[in-house]
């Protein structure tokens, strides 16, 4: 995550505008984050400090170009191109414009604004005045929108080329990796680097350790001595090992990169002429006791550590044509409750870490609902519906690997159908009453072609598959329910839930279960929950992630990382780490 930068640690910086924290973000223990204190993930390109966004054509370039001075948190200053969560906010954003703005857009291109340095990586300083959980949080957000870069070149005909113009290290050759190919200028000094271990006493946790084996395959040998090395490695021989695709003559880089860049593009169906869709701000309130949107609630009882989500349908049946589709642009239903429940979930896992429970319910007319599903499936070969696809299946993936406990209840008035029954097969558990004396007014669980495939977790299979390992009687007795109102008792006999208690123990069943959850270990249940979620089938993303879950979230916690002798807590004050070295 994190490479060597100056010792020099100021800067005490004031309130910070949308998509940043107040000083101190984070450092916060349990209990809600007070006013000043809490992250706020929205932002626009008027507000970047660290990023620059230029369209010629086919091709965008990203510039990385970090304000030393415009950290998050007060305390240290982002250095040599280093990052933190402030950082990659404003890069979360910029793909979403990328994606939607400009469907004009085939390559982007990564670089740096910086002379002879690309990016080194996650703040170490910012890293050592760090809670564990702030630490925790941002290298899961960092992962994802990693991870988001690598979604887009598989499903939206978007490719990523790092042009890597000066020291690319920790961090910053992690987000290098996450693009399709890297192309590195042979100055005799630039070079790759992983430098973690030897550094810091952590591992390159972020993603960088995963995808230099399983991405590009680098041999096991040669990735130990990489990530055990401080000086990375560079020019001919950082080809020669895979860590990058080409090595540049200075002389000749840019017009390299563009050239391939090029080429990258004509291999995309994205629309030369189309006009792209504003991505309006997110409007959001505030409360107490919670967060509303238009499409999403969020209600949190803090004595029972809860936070219950109410999904809402389309009032009304949103638009089917696609130029009106298009017209509607970010106000078209499905695109507005994709954005407004991601945000709603970066701001509970950021801003509210004791709040353990997730509570998922939806409200609204399901017919409306199902609608909207066809309306994606029909036209899902049209870029914007694709990135609208795309959207979705992205936060439906953040929902599967927040370390909370996720249950379902589906009660009378629920509208679980389709792209919202997503949200039942994402929890640990769902419950569904069941009403015997009045059938009539009994909840129903609905499936559409939707939850075959449409939203791929990041194992690759759909939450349906997960479920069932994929079989095929149970596969092929759920599909056969497609478009039929699913009642408790036949929800429960054919798995699409936990249990279906009836209405007389209903409220004593759900009160026991949360009960119990909230009586638990938060570390064993976040490992639970982990390994239960991702059975079965391993990819990258599921091996980042448990990576990320179990090693480093140990290493995290350590005396040799962050201990008063850790390396974490000596970097840059002229002292050496001092570890245990008993090997666990």
């Amino acid at each position: 995550m994190a490479v060597a930068q100056s010792a020099e640690q100021a800067g005490v910086n004031g309130t910070a505008p949308a998509g940043q924290a107040a000083p101190g973000a984070g450092q916060a223990g349990a209990g809600a984050a007070s006013a000043g204190q809490r992250v706020d993930y929205r932002t626009e390109p008027a507000r970047y400090k660290h990023w620059s966004l230029k369209f010629d054509g086919a091709v965008a370039t990203l510039g990385i170009n970090i304000a030393e001075d415009g950290g998050i948190r007060d305390g240290y200053k982002l250095k040599l191109n280093s990052y933190d969560l402030g950082v990659d906010i404003e890069l979360h954003d910029a793909l979403q414009r990328v994606r939607f703005e400009h469907p004009e857009v085939r390559t982007v291109v990564v670089t740096s604004l910086k002379d002879r340095v690309f990016c080194s990586g996650a703040n170490i300083f910012m890293l050592g005045l760090s809670s564990h959980a702030w630490k925790v949080n941002f290298c899961k957000f960092t992962n994802e929108t990693r991870n988001g870069i690598e979604d887009t070149s598989r499903h939206s005909g978007i490719k990523f080329l790092a042009a890597v113009n000066g020291a690319c290290a920790g961090g910053g050759y992690e987000m290098a990796l996450a693009c399709d190919e890297i192309y590195l200028v042979d100055d005799r000094s630039s070079s790759v680097a992983l430098p973690e271990v030897p550094l810091l006493g952590v591992l390159p946790g972020t993603g960088g350790l995963t995808r230099v084996t399983d991405k590009r395959k680098v041999r096991h040998d040669r990735a130990d001595i990489f990530c055990t090395i401080v000086e990375g490695v560079r020019g001919e021989r950082a080809k020669q090992w895979r860590l990058v695709d080409e090595v540049v003559k200075p002389n000749v880089f840019k017009e390299t990169v563009q050239a391939r860049a090029l080429e990258l593009a004509a291999q995309s169906d994205r629309p030369a002429g189309a006009s792209g869709i504003v991505l309006t701000r997110i409007e959001r309130t505030d409360r107490d006791d919670g967060l509303s949107y238009a499409t999403v609630d969020v209600s949190i009882d803090r004595a029972r550590r809860t936070a219950t989500f109410t999904a809402k349908a389309p009032s009304t049946n949103p638009q089917a044509d696609i130029d009106a589709i298009v017209a509607a642009g970010a106000q078209w239903w499905p695109l507005q409750f994709a954005r407004e429940l991601d945000d709603a979930i970066l701001c509970m896992r950021t801003n509210e870490l004791d709040i353990g429970t997730w509570i998922f319910k939806t409200e609204g007319d399901a017919r409306k609902l199902l609608a909207a599903d066809a309306t994606l499936l029909e036209h899902r070969d049209h870029w914007f519906v694709r990135e609208t696809i795309g959207m979705l299946r992205r936060t439906l993936a953040r929902i599967d690997v927040s370390s909370r406990t996720l249950f379902a209840l589906i009660e009378p008035g629920s509208c679980f159908a389709g792209t919202f029954a997503e949200l039942a097969f994402a929890c640990d558990r769902s419950y569904m009453v069941a009403l015997p004396s009045n059938e009539e007014e009994e909840p129903a669980l609905t499936l559409s072609e939707a939850n075959f495939g449409l939203y791929p977790m990041i194992t690759g299979q759909s939450r349906l598959g997960r479920r069932f390992y994929d079989e095929t009687e149970p596969m092929n007795a759920a599909r056969e329910q497609i478009g039929q109102r699913v009642l408790p008792v036949e929800a429960e006999r054919l798995g699409l839930v936990t249990a279906s208690p009836d209405d007389i123990d209903w409220g004593d069943e759900i009160r026991i279960a949360i009960e119990e959850r909230a009586a638990m270990s938060p570390d064993a249940l976040t490992g639970l929950e982990a390994n239960l979620r991702f059975n079965g089938v391993e990819t990258m993303e599921t091996r980042i992630f448990g990576r990320l879950s179990a090693w480093q979230n140990w290493i995290f916690n350590r005396p040799n990382a962050v201990g008063e002798k850790g390396a974490l807590k000596v970097y840059g004050k002229g002292s050496k780490a001092q570890f245990d070295l008993n090997r666990v």
